[in-house]
């Protein structure tokens, strides 16, 4: 089960003081009594899959903790349209005040996790498996890879600090492949694997001679691939990525037990469509 990231206070400190700002939601103080009592429900318009329903639960709590928020899903689970998801109870004002945020963060959320679980899917059967990449919004990383997590998908390096990965820019900058590797040997903690980025079977020998702990071959042809499952065999983890889509992954994922890569899990997943209704 995924971990809700321990910066996701933040994040909805961060979203409610752009909403609000130092006046507060100007529209429902002038507008609904102050003393008004509300209910109302969350509801899916379209199907998929859940993600950030607590995050969305902290930011009625942030802007009033007198709110009573109810979720009737977790998530990770799968819902159908007109679906409630939870529902809200207190004081009008304080509902609208966060509705925005709470549907912003729930419908982009869940969306990563609706299209994490179309790619998973696309796996069912074989040994390969869905990672996301560091394509993601500034200041929501965490929160994405949640996300992924709800889908189904397993996560990359976080960001920079974590993980050597030399890109096509780390290779051309050090003169080749068995360099840069040879480089980030050296001067690389000791506890961290080093893995490789390349474009051609060639420079996958390369990898290999040079001691690579990892490969990622990006921008391949289905031919390709099957040859790189070949020559790689079982000595390294075999990564690829470029291109990715459903169906390009059903047929990729048989090769062999690839770790396939997709950007656009976290920069490019629609929103969900979720909507908060009041009932009374």
């Amino acid at each position: 089960m995924a971990q809700l990231p321990l910066d996701s206070d933040d994040v909805v400190a961060r979203a409610l003081s752009e909403d609000l700002g130092a006046e507060g939601d100007v529209t429902s103080r002038a507008s609904v009594p102050a003393d008004l009592v509300a209910a109302a429900r969350i509801e899916a318009r379209a199907p998929g899959v859940l993600a950030g329903l607590p995050v969305a639960g902290h930011v009625f709590g942030a802007v009033d903790a007198s709110l009573e928020f109810d979720p009737s899903a977790v998530d990770g689970e799968r819902v159908t349209a007109g679906e409630a998801v939870a529902r809200v109870r207190g004081r009008a004002r304080s509902i609208l005040a966060a509705e925005r945020t709470a549907l912003n963060v729930l419908t982009h959320l869940s969306g990563i996790a609706t299209l994490t679980r179309e790619f998973v899917e696309a796996c069912e059967g074989t040994e390969s498996v869905v990672l996301c990449t560091r394509k993601t919004l500034p200041g929501l990383r965490s929160l994405a890879r949640y996300a992924v997590e709800c889908g189904g998908g397993r996560l990359h390096r976080f960001g920079l600090h974590d993980g050597i990965l030399l890109k096509d820019n780390h290779v051309a900058l050090a003169g080749g492949v068995a360099e840069a590797v040879r480089r980030a040997r050296a001067g690389g903690p000791h506890t961290l694997r080093v893995e490789v980025e390349v474009e051609t079977l060639d420079q996958l020998r390369e990898a290999l001679g040079a001691g690579a702990d990892a490969v990622l071959l990006d921008n391949a042809d289905l031919d390709t691939v099957k040859r790189a499952v070949d020559l790689v065999g079982d000595r390294v983890p075999l990564e690829v990525s470029g291109g990715m889509t459903p169906e390009r992954v059903r047929e990729i994922a048989g090769l062999g037990r690839l770790l396939i890569s997709v950007g656009r899990l976290t920069h490019s997943a629609p929103a969900l469509d979720l909507a908060l209704e009041i009932e009374s």
